[in-house]
């Protein structure tokens, strides 16, 4: 069968870098760390006391209170996100066919600051089961795709992605592939994290996942240093609208960009590490790269995974290298992460959205905290660092990789 192409058509983004899609590029750009220490709760005796939280967010500022109250913040920011990214597309049910609009929504790990507040009363209690009726539909992971699919009547297509932080970049291919063969018109997809609590900075912590640099939290997400002690916990939301083309043509809506390849793979290697090759990574690109019909020196611009551990950002630079060869050194990379922090399920989308406006702006976000080189890795590549590259970006490839040796990639160009 012909496929059909897919389009960009409407952005959403809370991140911890601004609550809308411009400000959130913006502080890329600009080079601006949304790292400060932890609000959300009391972090004093835990080995990381930082974060990238989104700022300034009320529930209620956009929800109404009684709403509000029956769903977890990840949810609550992805409705909010949803929101964005469905006026910025312009959609209506005087435009569209409702039936053929879905709704491929993700997360990494869903409620769990839910999960924990349940959990906690009642341990605290005399053993009698007292729990919010609604304890489950805000724990579970599927309820934010539900939720947008509810507020907004879209009936098409409709489901939940969990591939730890890849898991946006996954609802995102599974959204395009559904577009390209014709089984819905608009899909609203991307993924929201929101577990910056004990249990999460606390799990992470004991995994010595994250960084310690508690004197200099700004600073403290280093992707390619030298000194890189691990990733910084961040929470986002983002959206993005995919759309087939004919179908945004006829409505008459701006395009951001053509979605033209995706890609996912497996290390099958270990439960957190990467394949020390970057076997996995290696292979996602090469597929996404097939999958979009296009060859390595096509691409301009690499938003990588980026985390600032030890050893995955030296098995993803060595996975660029293999399948781009000589034109690995002409290409920019960058790791927004230095900014974002990890926002484990939403990372993949938000890092789409930075691809995206690349391609729309021939603008290359920074990869900022670098005081160190490390002998390990390529120093002929161009990782960006310190400030945004103005250059022609034709394409741009998005890579993420989770937990369990999931790997998954998306390749946006400028549309024609």
């Amino acid at each position: 069968m012909e496929l059909k192409r897919v389009v960009v058509t409407g952005m959403g983004a809370l991140t911890p870098l601004g609550n809308s899609v411009d400000e959130y590029w913006n502080g890329l750009i600009n080079g601006v760390s949304g790292a400060d220490y932890i609000t959300l709760f009391d972090a004093s005796k835990f080995k990381t006391r930082f974060a990238c939280e989104i700022k300034n967010f009320v529930a209620t500022d956009f929800l109404e209170r009684k709403e509000a109250r029956k769903i977890d913040r990840f949810t609550q920011t992805a409705l909010v996100a949803s929101d964005q990214a469905v006026k910025d597309a312009g959609i209506s049910k005087d435009n569209v066919n409702v039936d053929r609009v879905g709704v491929i929504y993700a997360s990494g790990i869903g409620g769990l600051i839910t999960f924990q507040e349940e959990v906690t009363n009642f341990a605290k209690g005399d053993g009698t089961p007292r729990f919010n009726p609604f304890f489950i539909p805000k724990m579970i992971l599927d309820i934010a795709a539900g939720q947008i699919s509810m507020r907004h009547g879209f009936r098409g297509p409709n489901y939940a992605v969990v591939s730890a932080c890849a898991s946006s970049t996954n609802a995102m291919m599974s959204s395009f592939n559904l577009i390209r063969m014709g089984k819905a018109d608009i899909i609203v997809t991307g993924g929201s994290e929101s577990v910056i609590s004990e249990a999460g900075v606390g799990g992470f912590n004991a995994m010595k996942a994250l960084s310690e640099r508690n004197d200099d939290p700004k600073t403290a997400s280093r992707p390619y240093d030298k000194d890189r002690d691990g990733f910084v916990i961040g929470e986002a939301a983002g959206v993005i609208i995919l759309e087939e083309l004919e179908h945004a043509l006829k409505r008459g809506v701006k395009i951001y960009c053509e979605l033209a390849g995706a890609g996912a793979t497996a290390d099958a290697y270990h439960i957190t590490a990467p394949h020390p090759e970057g076997l996995g990574a290696k292979n996602v690109m090469i597929a996404a790269l097939e999958d979009a019909g296009m060859k390595p020196e096509d691409i301009d611009y690499i938003n990588t995974h980026g985390t600032a551990t030890p050893l995955g950002d030296t098995a993803e630079v060595k996975a660029i290298v293999s399948v781009f060869g000589d034109h690995a050194y002409d290409l920019n990379i960058s790791s927004t992460k230095s900014m974002t922090g990890h926002c484990l399920g939403a990372a993949g989308v938000i890092e789409a959205m930075a691809c995206i406006n690349s391609v729309r702006y021939d603008m290359v976000p920074p990869t900022i905290n670098h005081f160190t080189d490390d002998p390990e890795l390529d120093s002929r590549i161009n990782f960006t660092f310190g400030k945004a590259q103005q250059r022609t970006v034709r394409a741009a490839i998005s890579n993420t990789f989770g937990f369990g040796g999931h790997n998954a990639c998306v390749v946006v160009k400028k549309y024609s």
